[in-house]
C-alpha cells in the first residue's frame, strides 16, 4: 500500500493548484482514504493551524498503522485564506473529489461555512480551531464533531478566573466576525454574572488588522481594569505587544481570551510572562503528552503543537479507528454514518487521554488554566506554562439543555 500525500492550495474560491509527493514506497494497491487539512496557510492563523496542522494529521496517520493495516491515505491540504466563501468552495471541490474527511479551519465564520457543505455533500467534518460554540449550537449537524476548544469554554476558565482575581470592569477589543462577536459576548456574560461590568468595546476589521494604537488608548481611557482580548492568532500577539510597548500593562491586566502556545512563543516571556490563559492541551503536561510530542516534532521542529493542532491528530486517529471499526469501506461515504460511529466509541490518545463525543458533536475534553512562565522559571525550549487549575469537560462547555443544537431532544 501506498501512503502518499497531495498538497491542493485554494487560491480563489473557483481556483485550486495541485502537487504530489509520495511519502513511502509503492505497494499494491489499499483501500483508499482521504483526508483535507482546510485552514490558513498565508494569514494571521498560519502558525496555530496551518502546516502544523498537516503533520499532525500525518503523525495520526502513522499512529494509526494504516500502511499495515491496509488503508492507502492521501493528506491534501486548503489554504481558505479566512475568507467563508473560498474555505466552503474548497471543502464542496474536496468532497466531490471523494475526500472522506475534512479537518481543522481556524475561523469561525469559515468554519460555518464548511459546516454546511459537509451536511449538503454528508460527508465527515471535525471542526479542531475555531472557537465559536454555534457549530454545536445552533448550526449543528450530524457530520459534523467540534474538537478542542469554544468560545464557552474560554469564556468561563479564563474570564472566570480574571474576575475572580479582582478584576472587575473590563474593555474589549474584539475581532468584528463571528468568533470575535461570541466570545465577546459570552466572556463579558461571565463578567457580569460575577458582579463585573462592561465598559467599553470596540470592534476592529478582521483580518486587515495590525496597528492597534488606538484601540488601546481607547482602553486605557476607559478607566477598566481589564482590557479582554477578544482576538486571536497574530491578532493577538500584535495587540500584547503593542500593549507592552505603550505601557498599558502597568495599568491594566490583559485578558487574552484565546491565546496558544505557538502566540506565547511569538511574543517571548519577556513580554508574555504571567499572562493567564485556558489550552486543552499542553505538549509538557504529562508523559503521554510528550510522548505525542516526541514523534511528532521531527514533522515541526520550529512550531510545537498547540491545542487546535494537536485536535488535528487526535480528530484525524478518531476517525480512523470509527473506519476500521465500521468495517465496510461503502460505509465511509456517509458521513452521518461515520460520524455516529465516532461517537459511540471512546476517545484515546496520547495528546488528551481517554476522552467521549456527546451527542451535539462537541468533543468532551478538560480545559486547563494556566499562567505563562517568566524567563527565569522557563528551562528548556517551548516550557511556558504553569498550571493553575482544571475544569472537568462536564463543567468547562455548554450544557446540552441550553445550546440549542437540533440533534439533542429536549
Amino acid at each position: 500500500m501506498k501512503l502518499t500525500r497531495r498538497t491542493l492550495i485554494g487560491t480563489a474560491a473557483t481556483g485550486v493548484a495541485a502537487a504530489t509527493l509520495p511519502l513511502g514506497r509503492a505497494r499494491a494497491a489499499g483501500k483508499p482514504l482521504k483526508i483535507a487539512v482546510i485552514s490558513d496557510f498565508s494569514g494571521p492563523y498560519r502558525d496555530i493551524g496551518g502546516p502544523t496542522s498537516v503533520a499532525c494529521v500525518e503523525q495520526a496517520v502513522a499512529d494509526f498503522g494504516a500502511t499495515q493495516k491496509g488503508y492507502d491515505v492521501t493528506i491534501l491540504k486548503g489554504d481558505h485564506q479566512n475568507k467563508p466563501d473560498v474555505g466552503a468552495a474548497l471543502a464542496r471541490r474536496f468532497y466531490d473529489q471523494g475526500v472522506d474527511l475534512v479537518i481543522d479551519i481556524p475561523n469561525t465564520a469559515v468554519a460555518l461555512a464548511v459546516e454546511g457543505v459537509a451536511h449538503d455533500k454528508n460527508r465527515a467534518y471535525i471542526n479542531s480551531n475555531a472557537a465559536g460554540s454555534t457549530i454545536t449550537g445552533k448550526f449543528c449537524n450530524a457530520q459534523t464533531i467540534h474538537w478542542t476548544y469554544d468560545t464557552y469554554m474560554l469564556a468561563q476558565s479564563t474570564g472566570g478566573a480574571m474576575v475572580k482575581t479582582g478584576g472587575k470592569t473590563w474593555f474589549f477589543i474584539t475581532a468584528d466576525y463571528a468568533f470575535g462577536h461570541l466570545l465577546h459576548d459570552q466572556t463579558a456574560a461571565v463578567v457580569t454574572s460575577h458582579g463585573g461590568k462592561v465598559v467599553g468595546n470596540i470592534n476592529y476589521p478582521f483580518p486587515q488588522t495590525t496597528d492597534f494604537s488606538s484601540y488601546l488608548v481607547q482602553a486605557e481611557s476607559s478607566g477598566a481594569q481589564v482590557l479582554g482580548l477578544a482576538n486571536a492568532g497574530q491578532d493577538t500577539v500584535n495587540s500584547i505587544k503593542q500593549a507592552h510597548q505603550f505601557g498599558l500593562t502597568q495599568k491594566m491586566k490583559l485578558a487574552g481570551l484565546l491565546i496558544f502556545l505557538n502566540d506565547v512563543h511569538g511574543m517571548g516571556l519577556e513580554i508574555a510572562q504571567n499572562l493567564i490563559l485556558t489550552e486543552s492541551f499542553y505538549w509538557n503536561l504529562n508523559d503521554r503528552t510528550r510522548a505525542f510530542l516526541a514523534r511528532v516534532k521531527p514533522r515541526t521542529p520550529d512550531n510545537y503543537p498547540s491545542m487546535g493542532q494537536a485536535g488535528c491528530y487526535s480528530g484525524t486517529l478518531h476517525f480512523l479507528k470509527a473506519v476500521d471499526a465500521m468495517n465496510n469501506m461503502a460505509d465511509v461515504s456517509n458521513g452521518a454514518a461515520v460520524v455516529a460511529q465516532m461517537k459511540k466509541m471512546p476517545t484515546d490518545d496520547d495528546a488528551f487521554g481517554k476522552k467521549y463525543i456527546r451527542a451535539d458533536g462537541r468533543f468532551m475534553c478538560d480545559a486547563f488554566l494556566f499562567r505563562v512562565k517568566t524567563p527565569g522559571e522557563s528551562k528548556i525550549p517551548w516550557d511556558y506554562y504553569t498550571l493553575l487549575a482544571t475544569t472537568p469537560a462536564k463543567e468547562a462547555f455548554m450544557p446540552m439543555a441550553i445550546e440549542g443544537c437540533p440533534l439533542v431532544k429536549a
